[in-house]
């Protein structure tokens, strides 16, 4: 069995979603943030969609979300994880709203429930444009 992340299309790094695919790297989970009232925002936005303020930086959370939604995928779509994997919906513990699609790892099927508290791992991905660490999301058994 190979330790090779399976075969991922990895998304472009720009200006605007590099710290989120590349935070990884130092275990931060990254996201855009409005400076004046707080909000986070994801995907990026060049303006806050709550005060319309453009005075947005990017910063860490800590990693920790709740499930939202997951359906176990048994179809072979392209070359990628290996079957039957999750397709998850999670939301971010420091705002809800902020949710990502994601897969759930190191969890068997039989124990995956909604609402159970998960976090934030990183599978790395080389790149020739730049190393690419897709967030990847597992139980959080410390709660």
């Amino acid at each position: 069995m190979s330790s090779d992340p399976p075969f991922r299309i990895l998304p472009k790094l720009v200006d605007n979603t590099r710290d989120f695919w590349t935070g990884g790297a130092v275990g931060e989970l990254r996201f855009w943030r409005c400076q004046d009232c707080g909000y986070y925002i994801h995907p990026p936005q060049p303006i806050c969609p709550v005060d319309y303020s453009k005075n947005l930086a990017v910063e860490a959370v800590s990693g920790k979300a709740t499930l939202a939604s997951y359906s176990i995928n048994h179809q072979n779509w392209m070359p990628g994880p290996e079957l039957p994997y999750v397709v998850a919906i999670i939301e971010i513990a420091e705002q809800p709203s902020v949710r990502l699609t994601t897969n759930l790892v190191n969890c068997p099927h039989d124990e995956i429930e909604i609402g159970m508290p998960v976090r934030v791992t990183f599978e790395h991905h080389e790149d020739p444009d730049g190393d690419v660490y897709i967030p990847l999301f597992e139980p959080d058994r410390s709660v």
